[in-house]
C-alpha cells in the first residue's frame, strides 16, 4: 500500500511534528507534501522525503506563510496524489483540501478547525479595522474551509475538544486519538524517584509560544501581584510587551533545547498553563517529568490534567482566578509517580498502536 503524508507547513518545532515523526516510523517510505518547506527551521523533517507546492518559490514565503492566506487553498489542491492508495493529512489549516481521486482514500488526522477561522476568530481580530479590511479575505477562506472540510473520507481527533469543534464548525463525525507525548525524553528527576525531594523545587514554570492566546500576560499579571519566582520558557510576537510588564521575580529563558528544558521541568514546583488550548502536550510533559500542572479550566487540559491527582484548575481566564489556586495549591498533595502515570497514558507506542488500528478499521 502506497501512503503519502500531509501536513500545512514545515517550518518549524511544535508538537504537530512529533505527530508527523510517529508517522513517520509506521509508514517510513510515505513521503511528506506541505505547502511550504524552510529546513533550517524544521530540523526534524531531516528524516522525510519532503515535497513543497509551487508556493515555496515565492519571496518569503519558506518562512512567513502567512503572507499568502488566499493562494494557500490552491497549493494543496495543485497536487497529484494519483499514484497513492492512502494519504494521511495533519491539518489545523489547510492541508485537509487536498483533491484524490475516488480510489484513493483521504484519512484526516485534525489538530484543530482552522482556529482564525472560526474558534479563535475574536481573539485574532481584535482589531476593527483589521477586522473590516480582511473580511473579504475572512469570508473566501471559511467557505473554502468548508468545502475542503467535506473531502476527506474520514476524520480522526487529537482530542475530545477538537471533536465537538468539528462536528461544530464542519458537521463531520471523528474518533479521537491523542497525539504522542515522547515519555523516553522526559523523565522524573533521579532525585525525586525514591522520597519527594522539595529543596530544589523553588519556582514556577510556564512553557508557551509567547503569543497573545496563549495567555502568558493573565500569568504575569498574577505573578506581579503574588511575587513568587515565575520561569518563562519560549519565544514569540507578544515577547517585548510581555517583558516591559513583568516584574523582577519573573525570568524569561528564551527558547531552550529540550535537555535544558528538561531540568526546568523537573525542578518546577507547578506547571502554570493559562490558554484553552485544543489539546496540549505541555502539562503532559511536566506531567512525565512528574510535576503537576495549574491549568485553565476548559479544553485539551481537562482531558489531560486530573484533579488532586496530578494537578488543579483555576476557572476563569484572569489573574485573580489563577491567584487563588495558587494561594490553594499544596505541592505535597502530589505525587510523582501519580503524574508520570498520567502521561504514560499518552505514550508514543500507545499513539502508534491505536492510529495504526483506527486505519486499518476505516481502510475496509
Amino acid at each position: 500500500m502506497k501512503v503519502a503524508l500531509v501536513y500545512d507547513h514545515i517550518n518549524k518545532i511544535g508538537g504537530a511534528e512529533r505527530v508527523l515523526e510517529a508517522l513517520h516510523e509506521i509508514w517510513p517510505e510515505a513521503p511528506l507534501y506541505t505547502s511550504v518547506y524552510w529546513s533550517k527551521g524544521a530540523p526534524w523533517s531531516s528524516k522525510f522525503k519532503v515535497i513543497p507546492s509551487f508556493l515555496n518559490r515565492f519571496p518569503l514565503a519558506k518562512k512567513n506563510h502567512e503572507l499568502y492566506p488566499g493562494l494557500m487553498p490552491l497549493a494543496f489542491e495543485s497536487f497529484d496524489f494519483n499514484d497513492f492508495d492512502l494519504v494521511i493529512s495533519i491539518t489545523s489549516a489547510e492541508a485537509k483540501g487536498i483533491i484524490t481521486k475516488p480510489t484513493t482514500k483521504h484519512f484526516c488526522y485534525c489538530l484543530t478547525p482552522t482556529r482564525y477561522l472560526w474558534s479563535g476568530y475574536e481573539q485574532y481580530f481584535k482589531n476593527k479595522i483589521l477586522k473590516i479590511f480582511t473580511k473579504p479575505i475572512i469570508n473566501y477562506l471559511r467557505n473554502w474551509d468548508q468545502v475542503a472540510a467535506q473531502r476527506p473520507d474520514s476524520y480522526l481527533a487529537i482530542s475530545q475538544n477538537v471533536r465537538e469543534r468539528i462536528k461544530k464548525y464542519y458537521n463531520r463525525e471523528a474518533e479521537v486519538v491523542y497525539p504522542p507525548v515522547d515519555i523516553d525524553k522526559w523523565q522524573i528527576a533521579k532525585s525525586q524517584k525514591g522520597k519527594e525531594t522539595k529543596k530544589d523545587s523553588d519556582y514556577f514554570l510556564v512553557v508557551s509560544r509567547l503569543v497573545a492566546y496563549k495567555r502568558i500576560d493573565l500569568v504575569i499579571e498574577a505573578f506581579n501581584k503574588l511575587g513568587l519566582p515565575l520561569k518563562i520558557v519560549g519565544t514569540g510576537s507578544q515577547e517585548s510587551r510581555l517583558k516591559k510588564m513583568a516584574g523582577s521575580n519573573i525570568e524569561f529563558l528564551g527558547q531552550l533545547t529540550d535537555q535544558e528544558l528538561l531540568g526546568y521541568y523537573q525542578n518546577c514546583r507547578a506547571l502554570i498553563f493559562p490558554q484553552d488550548e485544543d489539546f496540549g502536550l505541555v502539562p503532559l510533559e511536566a506531567q512525565a517529568c512528574g510535576r503537576p500542572v495549574i491549568a485553565l479550566k476548559v479544553g485539551g487540559a481537562l482531558e489531560t490534567v486530573i484533579e488532586g491527582k496530578t494537578g488543579t484548575f483555576f476557572e476563569s481566564p484572569n489573574a485573580n482566578s489563577l491567584i487563588k489556586a495558587i494561594k490553594k495549591f499544596k505541592m505535597d498533595n502530589y505525587q510523582a509517580k501519580d503524574c508520570r502515570q498520567n502521561a504514560e497514558k499518552f505514550s508514543k507506542i500507545i499513539f502508534k498502536r491505536n492510529f495504526k488500528e483506527w486505519v486499518e478499521k476505516n481502510l475496509k
